[in-house]
């Protein structure tokens, strides 16, 4: 008898959507929910033209019934949990607010789960990513969400990796996003990473938006300057280290002004505010920076020295680091003149 050779094992890996692509797309609505951030997917995904893929979208109503979103409109979602199955991308756009009552209901936790089980690329855009980390799915995986909900995310599932500062994270077959617009940013990257560049742009152009924004959340976050506390010497020195962030301040001078010693004032300042009083320095003089571009139109040169660095390049890195775009590109978009545009 004649040997053959043995046959390969059947490959049980979920299909490369990024590579086929992708063309039905269910969104799960659920009660109570923003109405900006639920309409986004059918926004991207939705509007059908000659130049751009067809995608077969489901509206799925993830509580049965119509569904009432936080502005008191009631949509009526013409799918029930059902449609789920067969979707080759399944979208949560969005969720109500975590503090105003109880989790997401199991049927839907289950259809998002089983949908990943078969191979369907999950998403949540938003507030979703809170329904996405009750399924388990994000257990051990980065995530982001609106960065006025990131530490709640993390303090609520601490095997999150919770990302804050980015638009949206990518990990293949599940992919979250930041607040609003990010929402938008992750869909079409969806379309650019499936069905390229050319559809993904097509889109963009018909809903006015950029097809890829640079720079993360960072540098939509608000970083208020906190008030020292006043009334003694180390509030007090805080507060006189904020009005003078132009001049060259050393620890140990705060220190000395603050009339205690290096140790006991490190000390009391990482009691303070969770940190060293270099990194706080730092801190302040990039946030004032922004303020000043915000608020003036000085040359990037005069801020910089305005908020403590020696030259606009000395600001760059540091202003990139924590904003996550250059001084030049935040202007752009948050000065006077962007802002008159």
């Amino acid at each position: 008898m004649g040997s053959s050779a043995a046959l390969p094992p059947p490959d049980l890996s979920p299909p490369d959507l990024s590579a086929a692509g992708f063309s039905t797309v269910a969104v799960l609505m659920f009660d109570r929910i923003p109405l900006f951030e639920a309409s986004v997917p059918i926004a991207v995904f939705g509007e059908r033209r000659d130049d751009r893929p067809d995608f077969d979208v489901r509206v799925i109503s993830a509580e049965g019934g119509p569904v009432r979103t936080d502005a008191g409109m009631t949509l009526a979602a013409p799918y029930d949990l059902d449609a789920v199955d067969g979707a080759d991308l399944v979208v949560v756009p969005t969720w109500r607010r975590p503090t105003d009552g109880g989790p997401p209901p199991d049927e839907a936790l289950e259809a998002l789960r089983r949908a990943h089980a078969g191979g369907a690329t999950v998403v949540s855009l938003c507030l979703g990513t809170f329904v996405l980390a009750a399924t388990g799915l994000l257990d051990g995986r980065p995530a982001t969400t609106h960065w006025r909900y990131a530490g709640l995310l993390a303090s609520m599932y601490p095997r999150i990796e919770v990302r804050p500062d980015v638009l949206y994270v990518d990990e293949g077959d599940i992919l979250t996003s930041a607040g609003s617009t990010g929402g938008i940013d992750l869909c079409l990257h969806l379309v650019r990473r499936s069905h390229g560049a050319q559809a993904a742009n097509s889109i963009a152009r018909g809903l006015v938006t950029p097809p890829h924004r640079a720079g993360g959340q960072a540098q939509y976050i608000d970083h208020p300057v906190q008030a020292p506390a006043t009334g003694d010497p180390f509030g007090d020195t805080l507060d006189w280290a904020l009005r003078h962030l132009d001049r060259e301040l050393s620890v140990d001078g705060l220190a000395a002004r603050a009339l205690m010693s290096r140790r006991t004032f490190d000390r009391r300042f990482r009691q303070a505010t969770g940190t060293t009083p270099a990194q706080w320095l730092l801190h302040q003089r990039v946030l004032h920076a922004q303020r000043l571009l915000e608020t003036t139109d000085e040359p990037v040169e005069r801020v910089a020295r305005s908020a403590g660095f020696a030259s606009a390049v000395a600001l760059r890195p540091h202003f990139r680091r924590q904003v996550g775009v250059s001084p030049t590109a935040y202007r752009e978009t948050f000065g006077m003149a962007g802002q008159a545009r």
